[in-house]
């Protein structure tokens, strides 16, 4: 049976994991735990935590897989490497409140508090019975819902946790994409949101110059024919020249294929469908707005709020009631320091030495990425 290497496309900004589900049957097939007040040793408070801990990926754990149309069956896995940095980016997008269950329904008031990679027999996950290998990416969801945590704490119809994301297939990665195998993507993913009954928000306020290359676009298509796009992309070439209104998910698609078909587009052939579509989905103006307002959207719905006497959220970024849970966790991510906010009446620690630290992987001033972490030179 085949056996597939997910890998994060670093050339995606959506590649990586997005949620963490609550499930009954975790496809790595390790369950979590739930953590009272007495099990971490915060005696002083009488209050349960509502804290599940486990296991969200496992590093070279082959996990089943069946595709319901075409019947193919296969097998997936993830590397060491690729758990450590899709457990980096998740929290570096700020995705640490996103939760589904059942990979169906979005759940509010859960929190990934804590994350680490479990390096050796030492690892506190030994203390609560999990025997995960090293390499596995742990999690503690902090879970605010009475029923729901009942229902994970019982073990009978929540048993664990399960990811969802986007990854690419390391052979698929590494061929070169044509022209006709990004459109034919592209056709895929906006035929799915066409039938599907979700009403999703839209936007509009792109640059004019995005308006004036799918304008030129449209020109240059109908000098060759119109021979070039499909009749959804032609559809969405026209709302874009008419300045008409986008959905989160075109505008993924928008930056996932203007970043890689660039180079089809800067062949500079004007009769060509690599160039004329390009322009068709606003050129490198769209590219460059979609880039900033998918940044935007991914925090306009986090606020500040503060989930118990141990973890806040201040300006969409988790805070801790120690400095030492701030320093361990700077410490997992790579990122040098903690600062301090004060927030309904309490002072908390963050991770980086300021809150305009960079999230998204770039090291500072005398220090260089090795191992997904900046480490002095």
């Amino acid at each position: 049976m085949r056996i597939v290497e997910l890998i994060i496309d670093e050339r995606d900004e959506n590649s990586g994991i997005e949620a963490v589900s609550l499930v009954e049957t975790p496809a790595i097939e390790e369950n979590f735990i739930a953590l009272n007040k007495q099990e971490v040793m915060l005696a002083e408070v009488d209050k349960e935590k509502r804290l599940l801990m486990g296991a969200a990926l496992i590093p070279n754990k082959q996990i089943y897989r069946k595709n319901d149309k075409t019947g193919d069956e296969y097998y997936i896995y993830f590397s060491k490497d690729t758990v450590r940095k899709a457990s980096e980016l998740f929290f570096k997008r700020s995705n640490h409140q996103n939760a589904t269950y059942e990979h169906k329904q979005p759940i509010k008031g859960t929190t990934i508090v804590e994350s680490w990679i479990v390096e050796g027999e030492q690892d506190k996950s030994r203390h609560y019975g999990l025997n995960v290998p090293e390499g596995t990416w742990m999690v503690s969801m902090k879970i605010d819902d009475d029923k729901l945590y009942q229902e994970a704490k019982s073990g009978k119809s929540i048993r664990g946790f399960s990811i969802e994301g986007y990854f690419a297939d390391r052979y698929d990665f590494q061929k070169d994409d044509s022209f006709e195998d990004l459109q034919k993507q592209m056709l895929v993913e906006e035929l799915k949101e066409l039938l599907s009954k979700e009403e999703l928000a839209s936007y509009s306020d792109y640059p004019d110059s995005v308006k004036n290359n799918a304008k030129r676009g449209i020109e240059l298509n109908e000098a060759v024919g119109n021979k070039c796009a499909t009749q959804v992309g032609k559809i969405r070439a026209r709302t874009l020249s008419q300045g008409g209104a986008v959905s989160e998910s075109t505008i993924k698609r928008m930056f996932s294929y203007l970043s890689r078909a660039e180079t089809y587009f800067d062949s500079g052939n004007k009769e060509s469908c690599g160039y004329i579509s390009y322009l068709l989905w606003g050129g490198k103006s769209a590219k460059n707005w979609a880039e900033s307002k998918l940044k935007q959207i991914e925090r306009e719905d986090l606020a500040s709020m503060l989930i118990d006497e141990d973890f806040a959220i201040i300006d969409d970024r988790l805070a801790y009631s120690s400095k030492q849970k701030a320093e361990e966790m700077a410490k997992d991510l790579g990122i040098e320091g903690t600062h301090e906010h004060e927030y309904e009446g309490k002072v908390w620690h963050m991770v980086g030495e300021s809150h305009s630290v960079d999230m998204y992987g770039k090291c500072k001033k005398g220090y260089v990425k090795k191992n997904g972490k900046c480490v002095k030179k």
